[in-house]
């Protein structure tokens, strides 16, 4: 008997043994540690979603419900990872353990998978980030079921690219046209965006903030895209998020330098990245100076080299300066500032590297372009880095709107009514193509079901009724949170971007393919 069942589960070829089971024992470790994460961030998803609070290593805690923040600390603290740094450490392990940490080990891999995913959907669309997450995880579990019953991967694959394709034709058929000069359309998307957060009462505020910031760095006739690199968000510690505020114009948080020019109209600003003062040798070392004459020279030398640099700063018609931040050696020294002090020239240092390309811009220095900047107030840490993501995500939302102009509807309309197009689809195919074509359209309905079970709802009524509404034709019904029910969600101005459902359904898909066609682990020993 036990030779038998040696020949049924690997073979010896040529000294090694292969085991036939290993490469379903690994799809089924990596879906069940990519659902596990799925379900972690589910409960965030929606207006009515919970927050979750996050402890780091350095103590540091964060409160948010945004999937890539979440995802970005579990890729820390996962206990897969962890448990996988630990046996890479110097360890001897049983032969018969080393598949339960070959499952271990790819639990975490996949959980990479799955905050690389989170990413890339926070860079295309930056909204959207737990939806992807959550049809990523349903989507896998849908393969679950689908390999249990003996269907190959490659076809579960191949049918499922079928369907993402299919899915986008309807997405983009249930879509509405949007012009940027409808600033009503453009506050309703961000209002959406903002509902799900911590901050969401103050979406009255942040929403049209968010949208003249992005309207005031592009040209709405001609724009394609927005580089939210010009929109700087300063975030400072002190009062509420109703003082928050947008300014045309360049807000710093350093203090200016000489306490003597507090104030100057006209400015004439320049910006400076070497330093005002002694030079230094690349090499240490000592130089002994003796003799009070050479010591009279030195310090002549010193005062009249940086007298010099600071008449031809004042020759150039500069009356204020910005310089940058040095490691190597004092910014501006003493005597420098003095003599700027006389010339009644305003001095702003420790000017950070990244903000110099954003400042060459707002002065016209170099590649001189439009720039605005938001400051955002908070009570606390934990308020203002939450509002600061919010107005990322708002910002975010525009973005998309500004790429492709198209709006969709939200409460979980786009999904079931893919649900029930996919279903009708599935029938008009054959073979097993149709069997995961039609598993595809039912794995997309978590989204309404978990809309509906965060919001106190009964998810298996409401996901009924509202199939019942999309399959007679009705393609705007969706769940209305505040209500507790289903009604016509575009009426109610529950709106998000196209490119938001799309790219959530696509990358998706993709990562689902891609952990999909995973057979083995391959470990390097270095």
């Amino acid at each position: 008997m036990p030779e038998a069942k040696s020949s049924a589960r690997g073979s010896n070829k040529g000294g090694a043994y292969v085991d036939r089971d290993k490469p379903a024992q690994i799809r089924y470790s990596n879906i069940s540690a990519a659902k596990a994460v799925a379900d972690a961030v589910r409960t965030s998803l929606g207006p009515k979603g919970m927050d979750k609070m996050i402890q780091d290593e350095k103590g540091d805690v964060t409160i948010t419900n945004d999937g890539a923040t979440i995802l970005k600390q579990m890729q820390v603290l996962h206990p897969a990872a962890k448990m996988v740094r630990r046996s890479s450490c110097h360890c001897l392990v049983h032969p018969e353990h080393e598949h339960m940490l070959f499952m271990a080990e790819f639990g975490a891999s996949n959980t990479s998978l799955l905050v690389e995913l989170s990413k890339a959907q926070d860079i295309e669309a930056g909204d959207g980030t737990t939806s992807v997450v959550v049809i990523a995880g349903a989507l896998l579990d849908a393969c679950y079921k689908l390999l249990q019953k003996g269907i190959h991967p490659t076809i579960i694959s191949e049918s499922f690219q079928k369907a993402v394709e299919k899915g986008v034709e309807v997405l983009t058929g249930m879509s509405h046209p949007v012009q940027l000069s409808d600033r009503e359309t453009l506050l309703n998307s961000a209002t959406t965006s903002l509902c799900s957060k911590v901050v969401s009462q103050y979406s009255s505020l942040l929403a049209p903030m968010s949208v003249d910031a992005v309207m005031r760095v592009i040209d709405p006739a001609t724009a394609t895209g927005v580089d939210l690199h010009d929109i700087k968000i300063i975030k400072k510690l002190g009062g509420t998020i109703d003082d928050c505020e947008m300014v045309e114009g360049l807000v710093l948080t350093q203090r200016v330098a000489n306490s003597s020019v507090t104030r100057v109209e006209k400015a004439k600003i320049g910006l400076i990245q070497f330093c005002l003062s002694p030079p230094k040798t690349d090499m240490d070392n000592q130089i002994v100076v003796s003799d009070y004459a050479q010591m009279d020279r030195v310090l002549r030398e010193e005062r009249a080299y940086i007298l010099n640099m600071v008449k031809q700063i004042k020759k150039a018609g500069c009356n204020v300066l910005l310089i940058q931040k040095s490691i190597l050696r004092d910014a501006l020294s003493d005597l420098a500032l003095h003599f700027l002090n006389k010339m009644k020239i305003m001095v702003v240092k420790e000017i950070e590297r990244e903000e110099i390309e954003f400042i060459c811009k707002i002065t016209g220095c170099a590649s001189p372009g439009k720039t605005v900047s938001i400051v955002v107030r908070g009570s606390n840490k934990l308020v203002i880095e939450e509002a600061e993501r919010s107005i990322h995500d708002a910002l975010c939302v525009i973005r998309c709107l500004v790429k492709k102009r198209a709006l969709i509807a939200g409460g979980g309309a786009p999904e079931i009514e893919l649900a029930v197009r996919l279903a009708e689809y599935s029938r008009t195919l054959g073979g097993m193509e149709a069997y995961c074509v039609r598993a595809y359209s039912d794995a997309l309905e978590v989204i309404p079901s978990t809309l509906a079970e965060n919001a106190g709802l009964n998810p298996i009524s409401t996901v009924t009724e509202l199939r019942n509404r999309h399959a007679q034709g009705d393609k705007m019904a969706g769940i209305n949170v505040r209500k507790g029910g289903i009604s016509n969600i575009m009426e109610e101005l529950v709106v998000q971007p196209l490119l938001v459902s799309i790219s959530a359904l696509t990358l998706a898909t993709e990562t689902v393919r891609s952990i999909l066609k995973i057979d083995d682990v391959v470990r390097l020993n270095i």
